[in-house]
């Protein structure tokens, strides 16, 4: 498996925006699941989908030994108990095969929970917020996923405490919440007419646009305590493990600079039983 850097992430992201623009043919959380635009939100819609095989499996195998229990008890099921039970497997299966469904999580679940569930719930409601935007604003939107699971990796190990946190928790689940919120509130046919210069749609996706480049700042700003701490182990391995150049730097530093004055040659100095 390759793991991608925050940095290649946001330039697979910009890449996918572009393409949009270009007239591409994007298509969101491809490789993640229906729908999907982060990992986070694939995740949950995946522990859905198991959850449901599951409880299919357990009606199903309940039925069937149910009818077995019945048959050596009672006795046979004949023709129309074979078909009971044949339209009691249909019917588990297909409820079991469409509840529990995934649960949209509202806005005040958003910046609750650990940076993992914050993303992922995030995710999701974006994905529902999703089709009433217009096509540039859901581009965004799918950049908005990627740049959330590489912020929820950067977030992994800080506490509630941490005032990076507390920005991240109010940009995630207050700002970019609202502003899709308030578009919403808009008409349908108002929200492409002029209002004080600009359309609804066009203030959408240029406060979506900002709202993305603080989530890739904030992302960036919290990957440089780590690109710090992994140059300071690199160059300590350099000098440990790099080899003759290395050891020739490092015996260079305990010797110190060297001066340029020649020291004295002692072996042609006379002993005593020279003397």
């Amino acid at each position: 498996m390759v793991y991608e850097t925050p940095e290649q992430q946001m330039r697979s992201a910009k890449r996918s925006l572009v393409t949009q623009r270009d007239g591409g043919t994007h298509r969101p959380g491809q490789g993640l699941g229906r729908g999907s635009i982060g990992k986070g939100s694939a995740e949950l819609k995946a522990k859905s989908l198991l959850k449901r095989v599951r409880n299919i499996a357990l009606a199903v195998v309940a039925i069937w030994i149910g009818a077995g229990i019945f048959s050596a008890v009672i006795g046979p099921l004949l023709f129309w108990g074979f078909m009971a039970m044949l339209v009691a497997t249909v019917v588990a299966v297909g409820v079991f095969g469409v509840f529990p469904k995934v649960k949209v999580p509202k806005r005040a679940e958003l910046k609750q929970g650990n940076p993992k569930q914050m993303v992922a719930r995030t995710e999701l409601w974006l994905e529902a917020q999703r089709p009433a935007l217009p096509p540039p604003a859901q581009v965004i939107v799918d950049q908005l996923g990627v740049q959330l699971d590489a912020l929820g990796l950067q977030l992994k190990g800080l506490g509630d405490d941490e005032p990076a946190m507390a920005e991240v928790r109010e940009l995630v689940g207050e700002y970019i919440p609202e502003t899709i919120d308030n578009y919403r509130k808009i008409p349908a046919n108002l929200r492409s007419e002029e209002y004080a210069g600009k359309t609804a749609d066009a203030r959408l996706v240029e406060s979506l646009t900002k709202l993305s480049g603080e989530v890739d700042r904030v992302t960036r700003r919290l990957a440089e305590g780590a690109l710090d701490d992994l140059a300071i182990k690199s160059r300590y391995l350099e000098y440990r493990y790099g080899g003759a150049e290395a050891l020739e730097d490092v015996l260079i530093d305990q010797k110190g600079p060297d001066t340029g004055v020649p020291l004295p040659d002692f072996s042609a100095i006379p002993t005593k039983q020279e003397r």
